[in-house]
């Protein structure tokens, strides 16, 4: 996870072995893949920002998932701010979906050099490169910054007969296969949220009912419809619809409550200590340079103490979490040792 500088930043100075392996493979096969959407626009970018050795007047910022998206809304959130306070005059947002965030890290790791692109990335890329068993990781990028959190809730049918998490566990404890649960896809956040609660209730992991969903919309037409019993859902996915009544928040995944939803208590009060949180950051390319990724690391910096940045995370119901350096670099070791960990309990 350490930068590694080159005298020409569009050359990769690493040395390949004498013959294919699958690494080798892997990299092949992403950089075929979604080479179009970044196109003629990032060639330009690059060139303009090379001339000028200016990171700001040029930047692409990847989104590694599709439009309307969790890594789409942070990134968009993230471009406007830098527009808005001239840190980025000429930014634009790339989508590349697929594989839990690894496609558009593939294509990522064959852009060595390219100081004027950028990777959103979080806990989901974390479970997807281990759970698609990726050939690129964190390593074959540079590590710039995590940016900010948010947390899931679990929430049940207004009419539900259980009000705490108390109320769950003490009932699934009883029928550990019997109730069933829904959230994002296999191996999201959502997903390995119920997994560490179930740990922390003594509950086998690997036999938990799970209906994975696009998003917390789906999740709730389940709930209302009686065909799932729970669903773990980012809160800013579900907050409109228990301001609605239309569901009940029993717990949410948080160090303390969500302002403005104070009557909405965490797990960790009601002695659940479910500590998992979806982060989101920014990657840089491989092999660019210590001056680039510092001036990266600043333009990033200054977009999160705008009073834009503050907005959205106020709108978004998001935690700030600034963190770079030899720390960020532990915090993803240790997410990373963690999530395993849980899709292993999973059977993932």
């Amino acid at each position: 996870m350490t930068n590694h500088s080159a005298s020409d930043p569009g050359a990769d100075p690493r040395s390949e072995p004498p013959h294919p392996t699958r690494r080798m493979f892997g990299r092949i096969a992403y950089g075929a893949i979604a080479v179009a959407a970044i196109g003629t626009a990032t060639a330009y970018s690059v060139k303009a920002a090379s001339a000028k050795g200016d990171l700001s007047s040029n930047l692409t910022i990847i989104a590694p998932a599709g439009a309307g998206g969790g890594w789409d809304g942070f990134a968009r959130e993230t471009q406007q701010a830098m527009r808005v306070n001239n840190l980025a005059n000429n930014s634009q947002v790339v989508n590349i979906p697929g594989a839990g965030g690894t496609i558009g890290l593939g294509k990522f790791s064959t852009m060595g050099g390219q100081a004027d692109t950028l990777l959103a990335t979080g806990t989901a890329m974390v479970g997807g490169i281990a759970l698609n068993k990726s050939p690129v990781g964190f390593s074959d990028t540079t590590l710039l910054a995590r940016v900010a959190e948010d947390y899931d809730v679990l929430i049940a049918a207004a009419d539900s007969p259980y009000n705490t998490i108390d109320d769950v566990v003490g009932a699934w404890k009883k029928d550990p296969e019997g109730f069933v649960w829904t959230g994002g896809s296999a191996g999201s956040v959502d997903h390995l949220t119920i997994a560490q609660l179930a740990l922390l209730s003594d509950i086998p992991a690997s036999g938990i009912t799970y209906i994975p969903k696009s998003g917390g919309g789906e999740a709730i037409q389940t709930l209302l419809s009686g065909t799932t019993d729970f669903a773990s859902c980012g809160f800013n996915e579900v907050s409109d619809q228990i301001e609605a009544g239309r569901v009940k928040a029993l717990g949410v995944a948080s160090p303390k409550r969500i302002d403005g939803y104070d009557e909405v208590p965490t797990m960790t009060e009601q002695g659940y200590k479910v500590t998992l949180t979806n982060w989101r950051g920014f990657l840089g390319a491989p092999d660019i340079s210590e001056d680039q990724s510092s001036q990266l690391v600043d333009i990033l910096k200054q977009t999160r103490d705008s009073a834009e940045w503050a907005d959205a995370l106020d709108r978004n119901k998001w935690t700030d979490v600034w963190l770079t350096g030899d720390e960020f670099a532990e915090f993803v070791k240790e997410d990373t040792s963690r999530i395993e960990k849980l899709l292993k309990e999973l059977g993932l």
